[in-house]
């Protein structure tokens, strides 16, 4: 373990190594510079008189957003010591099943290339990149055959992946002693129970004002809603990342909503943001990848059939294809626990120095992806915003959903929180659903590998992910996963069958998320 004051070092000299490198740090010398020629600035008080500068025009907060953004990202540093893997993910057996996982994935996308006998990458002919660019914004319009071309893989693959992890050092041959855990999930984590949640979540406390509860009984509705939004204007007027953070515990209002997660996530679309996306976009027009098709696949199979999102398809593709190539992307692996897959240039075969990652992004898309987008695009019309807002969404929440680590917001931990749950508070629903062969987990698992976008009713899922963005956490997926479990209780005790579980949990769209959090945490004796 570090030392705390070692490890506020450490945290320190991370944070201003990467922002030294960042645009931010140009600016802030450029406007550094501009203030010495201003009056008040004094020889004698230099230091001091162009902090004040930076603060009264601003810029200092801008800096505290950055630092707070690297906070909020990346994991808190280990001991100096530490091997590289170990920052990725602490425990070996994890590790391991993450690169056999990884293996599997390659190896159907290497055989799809090979059956179509496509290649993974390709400069498009002139004219293709002239009616490409002509046709971005009505990419929806197109009907491309993708008929051969089949999702890598879909969640319920990824399911069966996790039912079998084991940790090696737990004896299975003892009496079942890992809390009689019966779920599908058999690997001794540490997760929180309901009185450690309510600690974590109190601001969704039964006394406190919510947005997305019509009838709380302490203050009216439209009372607490006037004066949310006025408190939402203050601190957006202030533009402090850490405040709207807090905010957001309650809920956003509406109008406020897409300034408010662009600052917690640091997002300001900048000319050179702005710039970048345009690169993005180019690449995308000059080559044709593999993984193009599985995106256009997705879209078309998820976004383009769903009553909220098929109107935004031009989107989805615009965003996702860019995403594909964009290389900064890369960055969140040197926290998450997978690995960016590697190609070689055609006959150099094992040849580091001819390896490239593939795709760009290190990231293969799998059925479903593209929901991780949709509800963004109810809140974000210029494609640079909400490609940025999603890119930042992606490497501070999403990639958990699909990757093995013991996170506490990695999707192991997600799913054994919700069986844990169901199993201490639900002990006769779990049970029977159990004998009756609808493990929970086999219902459930879906709407936590997408953050329940597809389920939900789309106002229902921004209240939700309000939360995510206050609490920089995923376990509420699990909790309003169990949730919804306790509120169809009496109706999945008469099921007799999977099919008549899945039935019964089939059409979540009329669910109201809040309601349902604050009864299960607040109103669930423990």
């Amino acid at each position: 373990m570090l030392e705390p004051d070692r490890g506020l070092s450490l945290t320190i000299a991370r944070v201003v190594q990467r922002l030294q490198g960042s645009s931010l740090h140009a600016q802030l010398e450029r406007q550094a510079r501009v203030s010495l020629h201003k009056p008040e600035i004094k020889l004698e008080s230099l230091k001091e008189d162009i902090k004040d500068f930076l603060k009264t025009s601003g810029w200092e907060k801008k800096l505290q957003n950055a630092v707070y953004s690297e906070l909020n990202v990346f994991p808190s540093p280990c001991h100096p010591a530490a091997p590289s893997e170990h920052i990725k993910e602490p425990l070996a057996y994890m590790r391991k099943a993450q690169g056999s996982w990884e293996k599997r994935i390659l190896k159907s996308l290497n055989s799809m290339c090979t059956e179509l006998n496509i290649p993974l990458a390709q400069k498009r002919p002139a004219n293709e990149q002239k009616e490409l660019l002509n046709k971005w914004n009505e990419m929806g319009t197109d009907e491309p055959d993708l008929s051969l071309f089949r999702p890598v893989y879909a969640p319920k693959d990824f399911l069966e992946v996790l039912m079998n992890l084991r940790n090696p050092n737990y004896e299975n041959g003892e009496q079942p002693s890992f809390r009689n855990h019966l779920g599908l999930i058999q690997v001794p984590l540490k997760v929180k129970d309901i009185p450690e949640l309510k600690e974590d979540f109190n601001e969704l406390g039964l006394n406190i004002g919510q947005l997305g509860i019509d009838d709380s009984a302490q203050v009216p509705p439209e009372f607490f809603e006037n004066e949310h939004v006025h408190v939402g204007q203050k601190v957006l007027a202030e533009q402090d990342s850490a405040a709207a953070q807090q905010y957001v515990r309650q809920g956003c209002p509406t109008a406020l909503r897409a300034d408010l997660w662009a600052l917690i996530l640091n997002v300001s679309n900048q000319p050179e943001d702005i710039l970048y996306y345009e690169q993005l976009k180019s690449n995308v027009i000059q080559h044709d990848l593999l993984v193009d098709n599985l995106i256009y696949k997705d879209v078309k199979l998820t976004a383009s059939n769903d009553d909220y999102y098929f109107v935004f398809e031009d989107y989805l593709y615009q965003v996702l294809l860019c995403f594909s190539r964009d290389t900064s992307v890369l960055e969140h692996f040197t926290y998450s626990s997978a690995t960016p897959p590697k190609s070689y240039i055609q006959g150099k075969l094992g040849m580091e120095e001819y390896a490239v990652f593939y795709p760009p992004n290190g990231v293969i898309p799998f059925h479903g992806f593209s929901m991780y987008v949709a509800p963004l695009c109810f809140l974000y019309h210029e494609p640079s915003k909400l490609y940025q807002i999603f890119r930042e969404m992606y490497v501070r929440f999403f990639f958990r959903l699909h990757s093995i680590s013991s996170h506490p917001s990695g999707i192991v931990s997600l799913c054994l929180l919700f069986e844990t749950l169901l199993q201490t508070h639900l002990p006769q629903l779990f049970y029977h659903l159990r004998e009756i062969g609808a493990q929970p987990l086999r219902i459930s698992f879906k709407w936590m590998v997408r953050a329940f976008s597809g389920y939900l009713a789309t106002d229902q899922l921004l209240l939700l992910w309000d939360r995510i963005l206050g609490y920089n956490s995923l376990e509420i997926l699990a909790v309003l996963a169990a949730a919804v479990f306790a509120f169809r209780a009496v109706n999945l005790m008469e099921v007799t069958s999977l099919a008549a579980a899945e039935a019964v949990l089939a059409d979540l769209s009329t669910l109201k998320v809040m309601p349902l959090l604050q009864i299960f945490l607040f109103a669930t004796v423990t």
